[in-house]
């Protein structure tokens, strides 16, 4: 009798604990048809491409990037929660991972949250400059914000630390520090990362949002706001300051941001401040500092449609010239789940700019898929996305 209490009482902890713990499976799937021209063909004996030519393709992660994760709370009294996250990318039209970057590329987490303190997180994360994409009209689609400054706001962070407030009064902090984990703290080649960090101030209200951030990003090679990797292969270190994506990959940012909400219409609008150090072996047209500018409005026409319009600018010193990208679109919605979308955007190079729809790194039309210098690159794209 004592034998079947116990394994009765044991069976309703199971239960218990069970009921007080959740794992959630979620996902994203993004596919369509882009057309897109300036695309650089030929190479000539000074290593240049000689012509531009188009392509019509099929592409994943235009409008949104495709993903899947499991994410998961278990309470643990008091107010206080373990929790963790897992998300990887994929590409929908190949079904291939992200393959050097690991099954978890995005976010591999583990932390504690407490409703009245706040949640600390240790782990890979999204880095915090991805902060931008509350304010950016297209959500860091392919071809917004993180375009003209060559995917410097997309990067993922490993060996995190972060620290996320709760609201207070409308205001919110957010935090991020992750370690090189080389015998440099800031970094000297030894491990694929330098020092990152970064602090995010927000204040949320019914009629308009405002955020601030801060972040840095150092070069593994050798712990400096600068240098450089390898056009062709983005995780190949160089070191040094010469050839590479040099600011866009290294260097410190400063974003000023703003949501104003006016019934159906969203305005949106940022400034960004990017600026390296050490630079020295700059080359002619490779920037040292950038200054990066957008707006846009949504229009919540109905429940179910948006229309959206944006305009995208940036101006590079040292010969780098400047760019703009126009770009209008929206999105049906067919369900809760899954949306139709479409995108047309063109970008207008200055003499010797070679910015690309797409966040293309420095280097060369030839090696990069950047536009002929001074050239212009326009582009449709139509989709489907769903959501799990």
């Amino acid at each position: 009798m004592k034998k079947a209490l116990l394994a009765a009482a044991l069976m309703s902890a199971g239960v218990i604990a069970h009921a007080q713990s959740s794992v959630t499976l979620y996902g994203r799937l993004d596919a369509g048809l882009e057309y897109i021209n300036g695309l650089p063909t030929g190479v000539g004996p000074n290593g240049q491409a000689t012509g531009s030519s188009h392509h019509f393709a099929a592409e994943s992660g235009d409008w949104g990037t495709s993903l899947w994760g499991l994410k998961g709370v278990e309470d643990l009294g008091g107010g206080n929660k373990a929790v963790f996250q897992l998300e990887g990318s994929f590409n929908t039209m190949s079904g291939q991972g992200p393959g050097g970057g690991g099954l978890f590329n995005r976010w591999a987490t583990v932390g504690l949250a407490n409703d009245s303190y706040g949640t600390l997180l240790l782990g890979r994360e999204l880095f915090i400059a991805n902060g931008v994409w509350d304010f950016d009209p297209f959500g860091q689609s392919n071809w917004s914000s993180a375009s003209l400054v060559r995917g410097r706001n997309w990067s993922q962070s490993s060996n995190n630390i972060s620290y996320q407030s709760p609201k207070f009064y409308g205001f919110d902090v957010y935090g991020q520090y992750s370690l090189s984990n080389s015998t440099n703290w800031n970094g000297n080649g030894t491990t694929p990362q330098g020092r990152q960090g970064g602090l995010q101030l927000t204040y949320t209200s019914s009629l308009f949002q405002v955020r601030g951030i801060y972040d840095e990003i150092r070069n593994p090679s050798n712990g400096l706001l600068g240098g450089a990797y390898d056009p062709n292969d983005g995780s190949t270190i160089l070191g040094g300051n010469g050839n590479g994506n040099g600011v866009y990959a290294y260097s410190r940012e400063y974003s000023a941001l703003l949501n104003v909400f006016l019934g159906p219409f969203k305005v949106q609008g940022a400034y960004q401040a990017i600026r390296s150090s050490g630079m020295t072996g700059a080359l002619p047209g490779q920037p040292t500092t950038l200054d990066h500018f957008w707006g846009g409005v949504t229009w919540q026409a109905t429940p179910a449609a948006a229309a959206i319009a944006a305009v995208y600018h940036v101006n590079g010193n040292n010969g780098a010239g400047n760019a703009t990208i126009y770009t209008i679109g929206g999105s049906y919605n067919l369900s809760k789940r899954t949306l139709l979308d479409i995108q047309i955007a063109t970008v207008q190079n200055s003499k010797g700019a070679n910015y690309g729809l797409n966040a293309n790194n420095f280097g060369d039309a030839s090696s990069t898929g950047n536009p002929l210098p001074g050239h212009s690159q326009t582009g449709v794209y139509a989709g489907i996305q769903h959501s799990f």
